[in-house]
């Protein structure tokens, strides 16, 4: 029998929960300070209502009605569009493996942040204090362990991952209780302390009083939409998975509303805390939309700079890293319930056997990032995937799920117990056929602009060799593409020993009661 949530919140808290990241928390805040505040907002809201909000419920009712991670739900839709599901896993394969060392960095940050007591107004010790300690090399040279403490804090990272999600939605539906609560009790402290420093409303005007300039620069809307389908979490298995979860008497539409909501509201939160606390000490024009230079380099800088009290910055430390954790914890294991459920259900293995296996894998293949080129390698291989591979599998979705199949028929799914407000046509066949892809689309065309216009594959990623590129960008890209022939090589292995593939489509599925 499959496993289901223990309750609607269960989901809803998990749903928050991956789509609430590290993101919410740096990028958001450093792109509505490049983007003139109020008019990224403006822009942000449009590209969740019109583009996020319709991919999410369509992830979601799929894997319901199927009972299928993200490969069963394509191959549901289309017998041959399986691939694309299997792409949306190797993308959470890719991002899990960098995520997990960007989740230790945070780690050792909150280890370390009784630092901040010594360091009272010594910005420059705060700005070096993360890079001194993992020692990297700024360079794809090095590829030795340098930093054991650093070792440590990843083995941590797996060990919480695993032991969040060892039980499937059971230890899930527990976990998630605190890990989105916590952040949001940081945060709410942090903007506390924000909004009372000097000098915080210049920084509340910069991002909320819209700058209507800013609408024209093209940049923004390409960055707004990229923010809202990243954010979600969505072409990275992860919403199949839950969905797939889910008691048939569910009402998508109201906890996918209130799901892409939440997402927001915690950006928003996360920016009134990053702007007014540089306001308050000067910083407001050094944010940055990097969230590696947000939260280890320029932030540590204004923590210094918050008090006179060496104490009172190191609890503040504490606590804005402690934030960070439980952003990142949710996020991270969220990735590997989507790639462990969709493996179970392909090859009918054992859910938690299979959880394990994967974070041992993984974590030995993390170890990449915590080398002294492990920051430049991470720094690639996050271009390509988010750049170009999320990207396609998002296209490729819409594509599969608005012109190899019946939308009408995800829509009656989506739909099926909603009484008091149901998703209607006009707003969610246009936005799966044709504005989804079409923006995705645009993204990725705009990245490949881009791309040629900083000197085509060789600046990829600038500073970087071509080999670099190559291995751990192109190849990567290839490997994350082919995935689907990886699989079919794979039940054609197993298929001479017995093995038999489910290859039901939609009609041919039966829903299964949950008991």
């Amino acid at each position: 029998m499959r496993e289901k949530w223990s309750s609607r919140s269960a989901f809803i808290l998990a749903a928050i929960g991956s789509a609430v990241g590290l993101g919410n928390a740096w990028r958001f805040p450093g792109l509505a300070a490049k983007y003139g505040g109020g008019a990224f907002l403006f822009v942000y809201l449009i590209a969740m209502l019109v583009i996020g909000i319709p991919l999410l419920m369509m992830e979601i009712s799929v894997a319901r009605y199927t009972r299928q991670g993200a490969p069963g739900s394509m191959r549901a839709m289309n017998r041959k569009m399986e691939p694309v599901g299997w792409i949306a896993v190797s993308n959470g394969i890719g991002i899990s493996i960098y995520y997990a060392a960007v989740f230790a960095w945070v780690i050792l940050m909150f280890i370390m942040s009784y630092k901040f007591a010594g360091m009272t107004g010594n910005t420059e010790a705060a700005s070096s204090l993360w890079a001194d300690t993992i020692k990297t090399t700024g360079t794809t040279t090095g590829f030795t362990i340098v930093s054991w403490p650093v070792v440590g804090c990843l083995v941590v990272a797996w060990i919480l991952c695993y032991v969040c999600i060892k039980n499937g939605t059971t230890s899930v539906g527990k976990v998630v209780k605190f890990t989105v609560s916590l952040p949001v009790i940081c945060l709410v402290i942090m903007a506390v302390r924000g909004v009372m420093m000097p000098g915080a409303m210049s920084g509340l005007a910069k991002l909320f009083i819209p700058d209507w300039n800013a609408l024209a620069d093209s940049n923004l809307w390409v960055d707004a939409i990229g923010q809202v389908f990243y954010s979600l979490s969505t072409s990275m298995a992860i919403m199949f998975a839950y969905g797939s979860f889910l008691n048939k008497e569910s009402n998508i539409v109201i906890d996918t509303i209130i799901i892409s909501f939440s997402d927001m509201f915690v950006s928003i939160l996360a920016g009134i805390v990053m702007f007014t606390t540089m306001a308050g000490v000067g910083m407001l024009d050094n944010m940055s939309a990097s969230g590696i230079a947000t939260a280890f380099i320029i932030y540590p800088q204004a923590i210094v700079q918050i008090s006179n009290s060496g104490i009172f910055n190191m609890i503040f430390a504490f606590i804005f890293y402690f934030c960070l954790i439980t952003l990142a914890i949710d996020s991270l294991f969220s990735i590997i319930e989507g790639i462990s459920t969709a493996l179970s259900d392909k090859f009918h293995l054992n859910k938690k056997a299979t959880t394990l296996t994967i974070c041992i894998l993984e974590g030995i293949l993390s170890l990449i990032y915590v080398t002294g080129a492990g920051l430049a390698v991470l720094d690639i291989v996050d271009y390509f995937i988010n750049s170009y591979t999320l990207l396609i599998t998002g296209i490729l979705e819409m594509i599969v799920a608005g012109w190899f199949f019946k939308t009408t028929k995800i829509l009656d799914e989506l739909n099926r117990n909603t009484k008091k407000f149901k998703m209607p046509s006009w707003w969610f066949i246009p936005s799966i056929k044709v504005i989804s892809p079409v923006a995705l689309a645009g993204l990725f065309v705009w990245n490949l602009v881009n791309l040629i216009k900083s000197g085509g594959i060789y600046g990829a990623v600038d500073g970087y060799s071509l080999k670099a590129n190559i291995i751990f960008g192109w190849v990567l890209i290839a490997l994350i593409l082919c995935s689907g022939i990886i699989i079919k090589i794979i039940v054609k292995i197993k298929s001479k020993s017995g093995y038999k593939e489910d290859e039901r489509t939609w009609d041919e599925l039966k829903e299964q009661e949950v008991s």
